[in-house]
């Protein structure tokens, strides 16, 4: 299976930060660190970070000035690392105040989609990678706040990554959750094989993907995925990349996959339409002419894009 593996990171991989572990548990050091003059925060309302309107795509990093009362007031943050000595935090904010004048005058929220689409034409994808992480890590806190053992509440501890019951005769742990997807590029003779699901938008194409289910490898993952949704058995198959994918909190793992068959036949629940398809279409989609082959493709910050893109290029 010829292939050749970018060279590249993915976008919301690459980040610059250490994420510290060792210090999470070290409730004067992280309290101390939140209020360091030079310690920066990322700031989201409804899961939007804040950012920049000039220069485009770049967080608007605030202080722990510019957002002392929301922290004093309950609001949820979690530490994300250091660099260079300076720690960056993720903080989750209440509907945005456009009378809030660190926020009005710092720049707007913004999709986090957007962003990645941007970080990926740009070829900047470190600050999407620390967006992507705050992101997942402030949706898991809000959403873990009960129990799933006893139903008692939860509290945060480690610095955003650990939350802990409060009923002292169950004191459950409960750690961030991280869901693995197989992402699959099967590959038959020279062609590749893509379809597509009804919720996509019109026309595009993409390589199949599912959930890994508890026991199996990622090897037998992508055989039965590929066999589930089309019909195609699978023999060798080999891992490519993976890319972080904070949808909220998935892992995108990229393989390649040999067909044994090029017989199709679909599971009508999973995937709309599916075909096998040549390199040279695939390269003049990528290139920009959709309209004489009638399908459209993943954007750039997609793993799905960089696996088409790798294989379309190999020789």
């Amino acid at each position: 299976m010829d292939f050749i593996r970018p060279d590249t990171a993915a976008v919301f991989s690459g980040s610059p930060l250490d994420r510290a572990d060792e210090k999470r548990a070290d409730a004067d050091w992280i309290r101390g660190k939140i209020r360091e003059k030079t310690t920066r925060f990322i700031a989201y309302c409804g899961l939007r970070p804040l950012m920049r309107r000039d220069p485009p795509y770049a967080i608007a990093y605030l202080s722990f000035g510019d957002i002392a009362a929301d922290i004093e007031g309950g609001a949820v943050w979690v530490f994300l690392g250091l660099k260079k000595g300076r720690a960056y935090f993720a903080i989750s904010l209440p509907a945005a105040d456009p009378e809030h004048p660190p926020l009005h005058k710092a720049g707007e929220f913004q999709d986090v989609r957007a962003i990645a689409i941007q970080a990926a034409g740009l070829g900047k994808g470190t600050e999407a990678a620390m967006i992507g992480q705050g992101k997942s890590l402030l949706d898991w806190n809000t959403r873990r706040k009960f129990c799933s053992v006893c139903g008692a509440e939860c509290e945060m501890a480690r610095a955003g990554y650990l939350r802990r019951c409060t009923n002292g005769t169950c004191a459950a742990e409960h750690f961030p959750r991280t869901d693995p997807v197989v992402i699959m590029l099967a590959l038959h003779e020279g062609r590749c094989l893509i379809g597509r699901q009804p919720k996509f938008i019109e026309d595009v194409y993409s390589a199949l993907a599912g959930f890994m289910e508890p026991g199996e490898s990622i090897e037998e993952a992508v055989r039965r995925e590929l066999l589930e949704e089309a019909g195609i058995p699978v023999g060798r198959v080999s891992y490519v990349e993976s890319q972080p994918w904070p949808f909220p909190s998935s892992l995108m793992i990229g393989c390649i996959a040999e067909a044994l068959s090029d017989k199709i036949k679909l599971d009508e629940n999973e995937l709309e339409h599916a075909f096998w398809v040549e390199k040279a279409a695939i390269r003049d989609v990528l290139g920009g002419d959709r309209e004489r082959h009638g399908f459209k493709l993943p954007p750039k910050m997609a793993i799905a894009n960089r696996l088409l893109t790798a294989w379309a290029f190999s020789d």
